[in-house]
Formats: structure tokens, C-alpha cells, sequence
């Protein structure tokens, strides 16, 4: 099965009409996955067969008047990473909190992964991973900062800061299939820095594309899907999620004293109180038998498929 992330920045007119359209297609399709649609473009990840995902392509590219064809990630799953098919309206299909943004019209100069260790290699240059902190846990680029972000939407406060603290250094941004620069380096343009640079396609393009000594890649790379992380071949990490707190949890959390299946972790234990611990249990114990019959529990982390719910 063909796991594919994409995402297009432009000018939609009547995006309520395209997301009707596009859940019929992709139904039709049937294809599993996510589309956000709003006002700045689309943004999305299916899973299905490739001839399927190609012709909602095929569709988006002459609906959109498209000049140049979808440019996407694709990696391969043994089996479905979603349970269901949703194409969901938005007011930005990556939340920075400034829908005014539109990288269509400027964002920073697209770095090949071929031509990016020599940028990151440059003392000069400020390399910034512009992923949430629990994703950089599982793995970055060696010297590049965590802005220590939740959510995307917290990128902006460390944006800021950044540029109080000087304007002059090249900027080197990445983040998993390239959507998140554009926005965040449209901002650092807006901030007034001159050089701003990204990863061409994300964490995912590069890891495609370098291989060897040459790859710099450090660690597992998280996506948001039932797999967790991928490795450096782009195969299925060895990551699981909490269910809690949606935490990516390695071999040695899992080995913790904290880690409760279905009900805590290392990193949530202390936020849990025992109203919540109970509901947690009392459904981990539902998963549980429906597991010795033999049949999924709904919105169940099942133990073949080291998957999150939701």
C-alpha cells in the first residue's frame, strides 16, 4: 500500500465546493487518509493504491488549473495507516495562527537534499527544526534548534525572538514533506531576514534521496499516522504511541515502570489523575478482550500496527 503526503499553497475560491468533491473522489477511490482544504490551498496524506491516489492527482491538477504536476512524498505501508477517509475545512491548512500568509507569493529559497549538508555544514548558518518537540525527539539533523514548539502555531513566539536577537545569519529550516518551511519561512521574510532557506520536500524528500555516509539524518523521522516513524529507508521506525498523550515512545519508555498500556507513560504520569487513569484502564480492559475475541476494539491501538488513535 502507497502512503502519500502533499499538500499545494493557492488561491481557492470555493474550497466547501472542493471538499465535497474531494471526499466523493476519494471514496470513490477508496482511499484512507486526511485532506485539509481552506482559503490558501490543500494539504493532505492518503493511503491506497497508486493508480487511486494518481487519478485524485489527475483530478486536482485540472479542477485547480495546475501549471506543474503534485509534487509528493511516497512511501510504502504493509497496511492501512488510517481507519477512515476525511477531507475537513480549515482556515489554514498548516496552523500558524496567520492565515495572511501566503507562501504562493513569497517564501524562501528550496534547498535540494543534494546541495543541503553543505548549507547545514556552514558555521554561519542557523539550522532550525521546525517540527513540534516531540517529533525532533525522535530525530533531527545534528546542531539544528528545537524551538521547543507543541504546535505549530507556537513557531510564531520563537519567530520573534529570533529576530530580536539578529537578522543577518542564513537560515536553514526543515520540517517531515516541506509545508511547514513554507509557511515559517514566509514569516522569517516578513521578520526581515535576507537569507532563508528550506529543505525541498522535507525530512522525507532527503531521506529518499541521500543515502550512505552522506545522509545526516539522526534518528527516526515522525509522521502522523498509525506507523509512528519511519527509519532511514523510509520503512516503518520503531516508535509506539502513548494513548494518553500522544507521545512517540521508544523501546526504552516502553521498558519503564511509567508505562501503562493503553493508559500512561514516562512523559504523561505525572499529569494523570485518577478519574482520567480510571476511564483509561476501564477501556484498555475493553481493548483488551476484544483482543482474546479475536475482533478489533474501536478506536483501538492494536497490537500489530503500533498505531495512535485519532
Amino acid at each position: 500500500m502507497k502512503v502519500v503526503s502533499f499538500y499545494r499553497f493557492l488561491d481557492l475560491e470555493d474550497p466547501k465546493a472542493l471538499r465535497t468533491t474531494l471526499q466523493a473522489l476519494c471514496d470513490e477511490n477508496d482511499l484512507l487518509g486526511t485532506i485539509l482544504v481552506a482559503g490558501e490551498g490543500v494539504n493532505g496524506t492518503l493511503a491506497g493504491s497508486r493508480q487511486a491516489v494518481e487519478s485524485v492527482f489527475d483530478w486536482l491538477e485540472e479542477a485547480l488549473d495546475l501549471e506543474d504536476a503534485i509534487d509528493a512524498r511516497w512511501t510504502d505501508a504493509a497496511e492501512a495507516p488510517f481507519r477512515r477517509m476525511r477531507v475537513r475545512l480549515k482556515k489554514e491548512i498548516v496552523t500558524l495562527g496567520r492565515p495572511d500568509i501566503r507562501p504562493q507569493k513569497l517564501t524562501g529559497k528550496h534547498i535540494s537534499p543534494d546541495d543541503w549538508n553543505e548549507l547545514i555544514d556552514d558555521p554561519d548558518t542557523i539550522v532550525i527544526d521546525t517540527r513540534n518537540q516531540y517529533e525532533v525527539e525522535v530525530g533531527t539533523f545534528p546542531n539544528a534548534i528545537d524551538p521547543g514548539t507543541d504546535s505549530f502555531r507556537q513557531f510564531a513566539d520563537f519567530a520573534v525572538k529570533l529576530a530580536k536577537a539578529g537578522k543577518n545569519r542564513p537560515l536553514a529550516m526543515f520540517c517531515t514533506g516541506g509545508i511547514r518551511c513554507e509557511k515559517a519561512t514566509a514569516l522569517m521574510l516578513e521578520l526581515g531576514f535576507k537569507d532563508v532557506n528550506q529543505l525541498q520536500g522535507g525530512i522525507l524528500n532527503y531521506l529518499e534521496q541521500v543515502s550512505g555516509e552522506d545522509n545526516r539524518w539522526d534518528g527516526e523521522c515522525f509522521v502522523f499516522d498509525s506507523r509512528v516513524a519511519v527509519d532511514h529507508d523510509r520503512a516503518e521506525g520503531g516508535y509506539v504511541q502513548c494513548h494518553a498523550c500522544r507521545r512517540p515512545l521508544s523501546s526504552a519508555d516502553l521498558e519503564s515502570p511509567d508505562y501503562r498500556e493503553g493508559v500512561s507513560c514516562p512523559r504523561c504520569i505525572g499529569d494523570l489523575d485518577e478519574e482520567r487513569a480510571g476511564r483509561l484502564e476501564e477501556r484498555q480492559r475493553q481493548v483488551e478482550l476484544a483482543r482474546e475475541r479475536g475482533v478489533p476494539h474501536i478506536g483501538a491501538v492494536l497490537p500489530n500496527d503500533k498505531s495512535k488513535t485519532g
